[in-house]
């Protein structure tokens, strides 16, 4: 549970960030409200003509008596737009950070500089367009292996009990752990860290990364709420990176967690591994 706190912890960090920083607080809501507009039309599409997208999909049960044919049409129509709603969730952090690339490598910048003793930051010195298309590849990359466990996780959840119990739990810490993928993938990026090293460290720190995304995925249910949190997060990411990698034991915000964070010459072992130097 203490990884969990200090996951959790690095999110209401990055918050309290922007929130002292107002003009990158204000530059990372442009993408946010950008891809907001766009989800919310092709929802709003598909609340509309769901109907006749489902009617089209079933010619087969055009021959169906009253009140079958409805029924079932009508729970295919749900079961889509229930779909496309998890997958939204799932995949507006990513769309929104590949729209905003330029915005959130600045404010990620800035978090780095802000923290790092001597003030600088990390950079990828690589061409923007190179940085945008190795962003757009590694997005797709993990996009479908969140859509394929969503499509699992989605099939599982008509299974009684588990499928009202554990598997909304489930959902919460796969959408969560994908979440921080996505967020963390900048500050990573720019430390020339690649997708496969990038999932083999969160993967190490599974507590520490639900901490951080599974409240943030259930902030992000809430599209409002997502495009508000977003400069945030990025922000939360950047200082999560640094933790993961050793590189914040200098920043005097994180002496309260002082026996949860990294070695001095190491990066973050977790709280019970007995090798930061001042426990």
């Amino acid at each position: 549970m203490r990884d969990f706190r200090v996951g959790f912890g690095h999110l209401v960090k990055g918050q309290r960030w922007v929130a002292r920083h107002g003009r990158s607080y204000g530059l990372g809501l442009l993408p946010g409200l950008v891809t907001l507009v766009l989800y919310l039309a092709a929802l709003t599409s598909l609340a509309l003509w769901g109907t006749d997208l489902t009617e089209w999909a079933t010619p087969f049960a055009d021959d169906w008596s009253s009140p079958w044919r409805g029924l079932f049409r009508g729970f295919l129509t749900a079961v889509l737009f229930a779909l496309a709603l998890m997958l939204s969730v799932l995949t507006f952090t990513a769309v929104t950070l590949l729209v905003g690339q330029p915005f959130y490598e600045k404010l990620s910048e800035r978090v780095d500089r802000s923290e790092s003793p001597d003030g600088t930051a990390p950079e990828s010195n690589l061409p923007l367009l190179r940085e945008l298309w190795i962003s757009a590849r590694d997005s797709l990359r993990i996009l479908l292996r969140a859509g394929l466990w969503g499509v699992l996780l989605f099939a599982c959840g008509f299974v009684p009990v588990v499928g009202q119990t554990a598997v909304p739990v489930a959902g919460v810490l796969v959408t969560g752990f994908f979440l921080t993928e996505e967020l963390t993938s900048i500050a990573l990026q720019r430390r020339g860290v690649e997708l496969r090293e990038r999932l083999a460290l969160l993967r190490s720190h599974k507590r520490l990364i639900w901490g951080f995304g599974a409240p943030l995925a259930v902030c992000f249910m809430v599209p409002f709420v997502a495009v508000f949190l977003m400069p945030g997060a990025v922000a939360g990411a950047t200082l999560l990176v640094r933790t993961l990698r050793g590189e914040d034991q200098n920043d005097a915000e994180n002496e309260s967690w002082d026996r949860y964070g990294p070695p001095a010459d190491g990066p973050y072992q977790g709280p019970n591994q007995g090798q930061y130097q001042g426990s």
